[in-house]
């Protein structure tokens, strides 16, 4: 989950030895897991796995859409370069668990329960006239009691996020897309708007 939710900027062209890991969704088998993420595939295949960035200010929280696939929702301000570091979810080829094995940077899967992100993962997509909508479910996980003084992300169950497909964005200049907090009348539902950025938006 780690490496996909950070995929870099470039198509996501194949995936590998899927027989030698978990289903890339919980809960399901390695095909139903396929199956779903043929969804996303279908609707906009340019744009899968894409990571972009934003920041709920009031409440203190980092978002990381990875479409099509997860969502995270992280307490604190991090910096974007943080939030591209892959999380350690996973294991070198020969399992060690020496994060210096890695030739990327990465981020650690921290035990402390205020460090670590709540995961939300695709539960359906769809498109609408002139966008797609995709659902990500919180993934469930048990984790530790926080006491620092934000915003708890734990009311937030669903994530829906809009975006315009966009065949072409490879023939473009590479880079991430933005993403922002849309406003929304459900308590426990985060909405995110993700597409290029406008002037004056940076990660």
């Amino acid at each position: 989950m780690g490496l996909l939710s950070a995929h870099p900027v470039a198509p996501l062209i194949s995936l590998h030895h899927l027989d030698k890991i978990q289903p890339i969704f919980p809960n399901v088998s390695r095909v139903e897991a396929l199956r779903r993420l043929n969804k996303p595939i279908k609707l906009d295949s340019a744009g899968l796995m894409q990571q972009s960035i934003c920041y709920d200010r009031p409440r203190g929280w980092t978002i990381s859409v990875s479409w099509g696939y997860s969502v995270q929702i992280n307490r604190g301000i991090l910096p974007a370069r943080e939030i591209e570091k892959p999380i350690t979810t996973f294991n070198d080829w020969y399992r060690t668990g020496d994060e210096n094995s890695f030739t990327f940077n990465t981020r650690p899967y921290h035990s402390n329960g205020c460090q670590r992100p709540f995961f939300y993962l695709l539960s359906d997509a769809y498109v609408t006239t002139n966008h797609t909508t995709s659902i990500y479910v919180y993934d469930g996980a048990h984790r530790r009691k926080c006491k620092w003084r934000t915003a708890d992300p734990s009311g937030i169950r669903h994530v829906e996020v809009y975006k315009k497909p966009d065949p072409n964005l490879w023939d473009k200049s590479p880079r991430r897309n933005c993403c922002r907090i849309l406003p929304t009348s459900k308590n426990d539902t985060l909405s995110v708007d993700v597409g290029e950025c406008r002037d004056g938006e940076t990660i």
